[in-house]
Formats: C-alpha cells, structure tokens, sequence
C-alpha cells in the first residue's frame, strides 16, 4: 500500500547506496511522554519498512514514563493489544555519528492498518493543527530552543547529582557560567560531536550558550517554515545530544529542574503564521503598534495557558521550575523583549515577529507543546480574544494577583481532564491517553516514601 505518510522506497533506496557501511537503523516512534519507543532492525529490514511499514503494538504508545502499560488509556486490553503499522516520517532517515558499526536512525508515525491516523500518536495531533490552519490559508513556522544540563556519571558525597567536570581537560566549576565562553571551550570534544552529528542529520543546530548554572546549556536550532520537521528536529536533537554525551563520559540531562539551588531548564517554542505568499501575517502593517493576528494569537494562548499546563509541565519535575525569579514564567502574561512574562515578542525586525512561548519545560513532548500552542493561536484567531495589556518591567511582580493557573501538578492533571480546549487541541484520543498516563504517573508518586520523608518526619512525629 501507499505510505500514508508520504514516504517511498526511492528515499530509502538513495539512502543505502550513499551508506554502504550503515549496518542497522534505530526505527523511532515517539509516545505521549515524549519517550522514543521503537527497535533496532538490520539494514536488509529497512526497505520492506518504506514499503509496507512495521507492524508494531497499539500499546506502545499507552506506556508511562517506566514503560509500563497504563490500562485508563483504552489502548491495552480494550484493543486486544493488537499490532498497528508505522510508518516512516519523510526526511527523518540520517546517519548516526559515532557509532560502532555504523547505524542510522528514522522516525515513524503510526497508522491503522487502513493506513487512517491513529489519533494516540502526537505527532499525527500536531499534523492535524498544522491542517486546520492550512484550511485558513495560514501556514506555521517555529523553532524551539533545547537547555539542558550536562552531569557527572558519579554522585557527590552526599549522594546527589553533579555538574559534569570538563570533557577537555576534567575541569570542574561550581559557579553560574552565564554566558562564557571560556567555560563552554571544555565541553568542545562533546560540543563539536555534537555539531557533527546534527550536520549529519541536517539539524539546523546553531549556537550553543552557557546558560543560567554550572553544567547547563543552551542550544538553539535555526526557523523551520515547516513546523513538524521543527519538532522533529528537538526530537532527534535531544537524542543525538544524550547519545554524544554518553560517548564522552557524562550524562546529558533533559529534566526541568535536576538541581534544587539552580534555575531549571526550559523548551522556548517561537512560533510565527505565513499566509500563502509566505509573508508573515504576525509583522505590523504600516500605522499599527501589533497586527490584530499576533494579537489574537497572544490572547488564544492567554486564555488557554492554565488548562494547557500539563502539556507544557507533565511531571512532577516539571513543577519545581515554577518559582517566582528563576526565569521560568509564573503566570499567564505577554510582553515585547522581555523575559520575565509567559509569552515574549522579541525585538527585532518585524519581518521576523513571532511569539516566543516560554512555559514549556525541556521535559515536554515538542510534539504536544506545538500542537497545543497552535490550537492556541487558533482559539485566539477564531474567537478575537484580546490578550489585555503587555507586561512592563518585572513580569513576576506583575503577575496577576488573581490567576486561574495550576499552583501544582495535581491541579493541572483535574484541568487537563476537564479542558474542552485540550480535547480539541490533542484530540479526544489523546487527550484520554495523554490524562491516563499523567494519572498514572502522579499516582506512583504520591505513594512513593523519599528520603525527604524520613528526614522532615522520621524523628518529629
């Protein structure tokens, strides 16, 4: 049958013979918690893929965040546990650097064996948004920004995680680096593999930053006018980052917050809409302070933000970030070239206007975060919302006093199960998977006793 991804045996016939070496390929499918779920198969295996996809079990996108069946989700016992069909994404078929033998790697998306969307699949949800506003006429464009922290395999003396000493020449710094190069010339082994692999997969990694504490890092990835391939490429690019750190020694670490006394670590989305002409419909026209369409967009997310939350914080983690002066938004504000609100336009030329939504931290799926913005900008557009004055000045002391937003993960768990907008945003397939699985996770939590517990409460109570 036709790929209904729209992949062919040409892409993958033209790929072996420009790597005779490559020896087997990582098939990659992407779950609800952003987890990449999937086989190694032989290189004799990959053109029968392109060709008649992999059979692969419904189930494997009802997993929590161990890999255990979560049975709320519907897709376990309900379906039988039966196979689906996967299918490659075009353009995702690359090399992996390094390794040994030579392996490659491919994203897939899965369908029902009709070749219909399965609707639990995120990617297949951020398709669905990138299609309704295709039928407006309206085109995304975006690119996400990836932080995260570099980690010494070893554990302090006191039992907790560490910044990574230099992979150049075993350095070690306890100091908030912000912005220095001279810091960032010790991870260069790692960084330049780094950069190798992303050219090898045509990532458009660009610049690298020392971000706000010791160990973390910032990098960006250039504008994609194709919104999906801007997810796919955070999605291959936090795999080839664990990858190359795990090659030189040190653990590469996407949770939003893995070191109490330090700033967490975000996934900013910039996000624009091109019309057919591919100009920008969020740049000013002459004699506006905004355009009306930047605006509706900013009002959608404003009015969406506290029922979205889990979305864009979907661990218990995720909610360690949320404190007031640590560079992570706290309520739900805009404003222009300013960093302490959930939503910024940056300055610049406005040709280039986009939002910059900034609540997501590096644990989400890119997948549900651009799905959910852009259903978003959708509500905003549709509806005229009005995003109300911009922030000025400190976004923090200016949050508003009275706020609808989760305060923890628990309340944004009951949000995100009453949420209209989310049924519509992720659909209702996923919305029930995505909720089950959070459920489910938060439960194990709770009934997990901590050393926190034993040292608040062992000999007080």
């Amino acid at each position: 049958m036709t790929s209904p991804s729209g992949s062919t045996p040409t892409e993958a016939q033209a790929f072996l013979d420009a790597h005779p070496d490559i020896e087997a390929f990582d098939i990659v499918l992407t779950d609800a918690n952003g987890i990449g779920r999937g086989k190694i198969v032989r290189r004799h295996e990959l053109m029968s893929i392109f060709e008649a996809g992999r059979h692969m079990p419904i189930s494997i996108l009802g997993l929590d965040i161990t890999g255990e069946d979560v049975h709320d989700t519907g897709l376990i016992w309900d379906t039988g546990d039966g196979d689906l069909r996967a299918w490659p994404i075009p353009g995702t078929l690359v090399p992996l650097h390094g390794t040994k033998p030579p392996r490659g790697q491919v994203l897939m998306s899965m369908y029902h064996l009709d070749g219909e969307p399965m609707t639990s699949d995120p990617r297949l949800a951020l398709a669905r948004q990138v299609e309704i506003l295709a039928a407006r006429g309206l085109h995304p464009a975006g690119a996400f920004e990836l932080e995260f922290f570099l980690l010494a395999n070893e554990r302090d003396a006191e039992g907790r995680v560490q910044p990574a000493r230099a992979v150049l020449d075993g350095r070690r710094s306890a100091k908030t680096e912000v912005y220095s190069v001279d810091h960032l010339h010790g991870m260069e082994p790692l960084f330049s593999d780094i950069y190798a692999a992303a050219k090898a997969q045509g990532i458009p990694a660009e610049t690298v930053i020392s971000e706000y504490a010791p160990g973390q890092y910032e990098l960006t990835l250039n504008y994609r006018k194709d919104v999906l391939r801007a997810a796919d490429d955070l999605v291959m690019l936090k795999r080839l980052v664990r990858a190359q750190a795990r090659r030189h020694g040190v653990t590469a670490c996407f949770m939003a917050k893995p070191i109490e006394k330090y700033a967490g670590s975000g996934m900013h989305f910039h996000v624009s809409l091109q019309d057919g002409a591919g100009r920008n419909v969020f740049t000013e026209a002459a004699g506006e302070t905004w355009s009306p369409k930047l605006l509706g967009g900013l009002g959608g997310l404003l009015h969406t933000m506290a029922e979205s939350m889990l979305v864009f914080a979907p661990h218990a983690n995720s909610w360690r970030r949320f404190v007031s002066q640590s560079y992570a938004p706290v309520a739900p504000t805009w404003g222009v070239n300013n960093r302490s609100v959930a939503l910024r336009v940056p300055a610049g030329d406005a040709k280039n206007r986009r939002i910059e939504h900034r609540p997501s931290g590096v644990d989400a799926n890119p997948y549900l975060v651009a799905a959910t913005v852009l259903a978003g900008i959708v509500k905003g557009l549709d509806e005229g919302l009005d995003p109300g004055p911009e922030t000025t000045g400190n976004g923090y002391d200016a949050a508003p006093t009275q706020t609808n937003m989760p305060v923890d993960w628990r309340t944004a768990i009951e949000a995100a199960r009453e949420s209209s907008f989310l049924k519509v945003a992720l659909g209702e397939d996923l919305h029930r998977t995505f909720v089950a699985i959070k459920q489910a996770e938060y439960l194990r939590v709770a009934r997990t006793v901590s050393e926190l517990d034993y040292h608040l409460y062992l000999h007080e109570v």
